[in-house]
């Protein structure tokens, strides 16, 4: 009898918070089909530039199902700036093949490839060399995802310790009385921002600084703009925590935003290639601030890019946290009216 109460009891504390029925029956449907979808994106082409090639070979590599592109007048910079994966360059005694190696597996993958198609004719042609564009031949996979997980754990951690903190702060009653002072609810987001700032800064910097010397994660570009980027990417997780928190009546409720907010921008961080998804997959991908974080990450840390280079992502993700901190003012409406 009484074990039955306890169930009565729960089954209606349940039914009345419809945020928690909505997470329980909702949010998995939601992960698994993003799932689905990300792991049965199309394979992606293998785009091949062959300079001075013979009719024979390229007709080869095009029944192996290579994209080829002839381009007699072609160079390094032209292969990084069009993205393509491989430029195979036919030069008096040699073979030469530089990839890109942007990512790793379909470097490792083209390579093989190509080497099948060539080996047959390899003795009574030219001898294959092959150079990088990045990394080397030893470049691991982790090479390219240990950069963008170093912002996925800034972004992460900032955004649950900073919601469940100032949860706390307005389910004890003092954002209350903050707002029963003369006090702006602009002064109020500022005063939140800098003093949790500070603390999302260190945790940044250790997190950067661990990882890059410890860990020995690979970082070809400034130490300095990977920790600009990474404090960048804390203060968006700041104010969206901050903002979510006012949507929150508990810490678990806090907690139910994770499977919505945070695992999702997982599948669009780099960790699958955003190119080879659906066109609308591409688009969700491109409103998720850790897409940008990622993509700059990666541009320094394994690129070498400059800080020029990564401007145009550090601007959206300022916007995605000035839009925020906004909203976050906004919200404050609900308590206050100034």
């Amino acid at each position: 009898m009484r074990i039955g109460a306890i169930v009565t009891r729960i089954m209606q504390q349940m039914i009345r918070d419809k945020r928690t029925l909505a997470l329980l029956f909702f949010a998995p449907l939601l992960v698994l089909s993003l799932m689905y979808f990300v792991f049965n994106s199309n394979e992606p082409d293998m785009t091949l530039v062959v300079s001075n090639g013979p009719v024979s070979l390229i007709e080869k590599l095009e029944e192996a199902d290579f994209h080829v592109i002839e381009k007699n007048d072609f160079n390094i910079a032209n292969l990084n700036d069009e993205k393509y994966d491989g430029w195979l360059a036919f030069q008096q005694s040699q073979l030469k093949l530089t990839l890109l190696n942007d990512d790793p597996s379909t470097a490792k993958a083209l390579k093989m490839k190509l080497s099948q198609v060539v080996q047959p004719e390899q003795s009574a042609m030219m001898k294959l060399t092959t150079d990088y564009v990045y990394g080397d031949e030893n470049t691991a996979i982790f090479d390219i995802f240990s950069p963008m997980l170093t912002g996925f754990f800034v972004f992460f951690f900032v955004f649950l310790i900073t919601g469940i903190a100032l949860l706390k702060e307005r389910t004890s009653g003092t954002l209350e009385r903050l707002l029963a002072t003369p006090i702006k609810r602009s002064e109020i987001v500022a005063g939140y921002m800098i003093g949790y700032g500070l603390f999302a800064f260190i945790q940044t910097t250790i997190i950067v600084v661990f990882g890059v010397y410890v860990l020995d994660i690979v970082h070809v570009g400034s130490i300095w703009l990977v920790l600009l980027i990474n404090i960048i990417v804390a203060l968006v997780s700041l104010s969206l925590g901050a903002l979510l928190s006012s949507f929150a009546a508990s810490e678990f409720q806090m907690m139910q935003f994770i499977p919505l907010v945070i695992v999702p921008q997982i599948f669009f961080s780099g960790i699958f290639p955003l190119d080879n998804m659906v066109e609308w997959l591409q688009n969700i991908g491109r409103i998720m601030p850790l897409y940008y974080a990622a993509d700059a990450l990666n541009g320094v840390m394994y690129k070498g890019y400059s800080f020029s280079e990564i401007l145009v992502d550090l601007v959206i993700l300022a916007c995605f946290a000035l839009v925020f901190m906004t909203l976050n003012i906004v919200s404050l409406k609900k308590y206050r009216s100034l």
